[in-house]
C-alpha cells in the first residue's frame, strides 16, 4: 500500500489497503506500508500521520513500513531520492531515457495537431535524438528540462487477476516523463523502482491504475527485471454510479470516525465494496475475511457505495457491545469530539448547555444501545437534555380533552409517586403501569389516553424511547417533576 500523503485518509485508500493486508495475511504473505511522499510540495507530515494513525484505527497494521521499518528501509520515498537517481541515471547512460527541452506551449501546439488529425494525442520524440553536446549545452544554461522514457514500441499484455488479460498497445503512449530531473522523479518510475527493490510480488490497486501498468511493465522490461502480479479494484461510486466524491458523500475516515462510526464496521462495510462471500452472509469480523478474502471474488463493476449498508451494520456491531464497554466508549468519543462536558457527576451536552446526571446517561446509552446507528446519536437533542419546548394541546392523545389528559397524568403522577427510587427499574414500572390499564376500563380500551401524555411529559417529543424507558431512565423525582410541568401547562389553557 503506498499511499501519497497529500490528503486525509480516503475511504477508497484503505478499502485497497484492507485488500492489501486481507490478502497478505490470507495466503501468508507481507503487507508493506510505503509512503510516496516526493510530491514535496502537496504532502506534509501532518497527512501522514493522519493515514498511519487511521490504518491503525481500523486494525489494518503493517509488517513493513514507515514507523517500524523492515529489510527495505526507508519506507518514506522522500528519503530514497538516492537510490532513484542511480537508476535514472543507468538508464540515461543506456540511451533508454533522455532529457526533453519542450516548453508547455510547445507540447500544447504539437497535442492540438494530434487531435485535429485524429490521433491520440502522445510525445512525438521531439528530443529524443538531441546529440550529447547539445544536451550538455542546455542543461550548463539551466533550460528547463524533464526526463523521458523512451516507450519501446511493441504491443503488450498483462494478466489482471481481477479483469484477466489487458492488451495495451505502447506506440498509442509515447515517450513518458519519469523525472523532474535526477532528483525529482515522477510516481511510474519510483513505484518501480521501489517495488522490485521490496521484493514485492502482488500490487493491489485501484482501476484508475490501470493505464499506469503497461508503462511500468515497460520500465520493469528496460532494468530486464521480473514483473509483480497486479489487481486492479473497481472504483467505489455514488449511488447514482458517478465516482465517490466528497460532494455527494463523506470520503475520509476521520469524519466517519467524527460521525461515531466503529472501525469494526467501517471494515466489514468497505470489504464489502467489490467483493462478496459466497455464502452471501454480510457481517464479518477481520478474522473472518482473512480467513475468506480471495481477489477471485472481486467484481470487475463498480461497486455502489450504500451509506444506509453502512448504518446497518454500524447498528451491529453497537448492539453487540458489552454495556460497561459500551458506556465507556461513548462517553470517551462525546468528549474527545466536543459534544459534552463531564463535571462532578454530570454529563453537560456543550451544544445547549443542559445537564444530566451520570446514571441518567448511562440508563439512556443501555436503552438506545439497540437503537441507535453510530455514537454521535446518543448526543442529539433527546429527552435528557430538552427544554421541554412542546404546546400544551401536544399532550392530548387524538381526541383527547384537556381534562382527561390532566387526568391521566395525576394518575400516573399518584403511580410513580407511591414508588421509592430503588423501584424505578423498568420491569417493575412496566408491570405497575399494566396494572393500572388492565383495571382500569377506559385506558384498557385506549392505552394511548394515559401513555401519550406521560410520554410527552417526560420527553417533550412526540418520538421517543417508550414511557417505561423514559421513567427508568430519568428516575423518580425528575420523573415526578416532569409530569407536574405538564399538568401546569395544561391547567394554564
Amino acid at each position: 500500500m503506498a499511499p501519497s500523503p497529500t490528503g486525509l485518509l480516503h475511504i477508497g485508500t484503505a478499502r485497497t489497503a484492507l485488500f492489501n493486508y486481507l490478502t497478505a495475511k490470507h495466503y501468508g504473505g507481507k503487507f508493506v506500508l510505503r509512503i510516496e511522499d516526493t510530491d514535496l510540495e502537496r504532502s506534509t507530515k501532518e497527512f501522514e500521520k493522519n493515514i498511519i494513525d487511521g490504518l491503525k484505527w481500523l486494525g489494518i497494521n503493517w509488517d513493513e513500513g514507515p514507523d517500524i521499518g523492515g529489510p527495505y528501509a526507508p519506507y518514506n520515498q522522500n528519503d530514497r531520492r538516492d537510490i532513484y537517481k542511480k537508476y535514472l541515471q543507468q538508464l540515461l547512460d543506456e540511451g533508454k531515457a533522455y532529457y526533453c527541452f519542450c516548453t508547455q506551449e510547445e507540447l500544447e501546439i504539437q497535442k492540438q495537431e494530434m487531435i485535429t488529425h485524429g490521433e491520440a494525442p502522445r510525445y512525438i520524440g521531439r528530443c529524443a535524438e538531441l546529440p550529447p553536446e547539445t544536451v550538455q549545452k542546455y542543461l550548463a544554461a539551466g533550460k528547463p528540462s524533464v526526463i523521458r522514457f523512451r516507450m519501446p514500441k511493441i504491443k503488450i499484455s498483462f494478466k489482471d487477476i481481477i479483469r484477466k488479460e489487458v492488451k495495451t498497445d505502447l506506440n498509442l503512449i509515447g515517450d513518458i516523463v519519469i523525472a523532474k530531473n535526477l532528483n525529482e522523479p515522477l510516481y511510474n518510475f519510483s513505484v518501480v523502482i521501489d517495488d522490485h527493490l521490496m521484493d514485492i510480488s502482488l500490487v493491489i490497486r485501484g482501476e484508475d491504475h490501470i493505464t499506469n501498468t503497461p508503462k511500468q511493465i515497460a520500465l520493469y522490461k528496460a532494468f530486464d527485471w521480473d514483473t509483480p502480479m497486479f489487481a486492479h479494484l473497481p472504483l467505489i461510486l455514488n449511488s447514482n454510479k458517478t465516482k465517490l466524491s466528497k460532494r455527494d458523500n463523506i470520503v475520509s475516515i476521520d469524519d466517519y470516525r467524527r460521525a461515531g462510526y466503529l472501525p469494526q464496521a467501517i471494515v466489514n462495510f468497505i470489504a464489502l465494496l467489490g467483493w462478496h462471500d459466497s455464502s452471501g452472509n454480510d457481517i464479518f469480523s477481520l478474522e473472518d475475511l482473512i480467513q475468506k478474502f480471495t481477489l477471485t471474488r472481486i467484481q470487475k463493476s463498480g461497486a455502489i457505495f450504500n451509506l444506509q449498508k453502512l448504518d446497518f451494520l454500524n447498528k451491529h456491531y453497537i448492539s453487540l457491545k458489552p454495556k460497561q464497554e459500551l458506556i465507556e466508549e461513548v462517553l470517551n468519543y462525546g468528549t474527545e469530539f466536543n459534544f459534552i462536558t463531564l463535571k462532578e457527576g454530570s454529563v453537560i451536552l456543550n451544544s445547549n448547555n443542559k445537564s444530566a446526571s451520570m446514571l441518567q446517561f448511562t440508563k439512556y446509552i443501555e436503552t438506545e444501545q439497540t437503537r441507535v446507528n453510530k455514537y454521535s446519536d446518543f448526543f442529539q437533542t433527546n429527552f435528557l437534555f430538552t427544554d421541554l419546548d412542546y404546546l400544551a394541546e401536544d399532550l392530548c392523545w387524538k381526541d383527547q380533552t384537556k381534562e382527561e389528559a390532566i387526568e391521566a397524568l395525576d394518575k400516573s403522577y399518584h403511580l410513580l409517586y407511591s414508588l421509592v427510587e430503588e423501584q424505578f427499574d423498568l420491569d417493575i414500572i412496566k408491570i405497575q403501569f399494566e396494572e393500572l390499564i388492565k383495571y382500569n376500563e377506559k385506558y384498557k380500551l385506549n392505552k394511548g389516553l394515559i401513555l401519550w401524555p406521560l410520554r410527552m411529559a417526560l420527553s417533550g417529543l412526540k418520538y421517543s424511547p417508550s414511557p417505561y424507558e423514559l421513567l427508568a431512565v430519568l428516575g423518580r423525582e425528575e420523573s415526578l417533576r416532569r409530569i407536574k410541568i405538564a399538568q401546569d401547562r395544561l391547567a394554564a389553557v
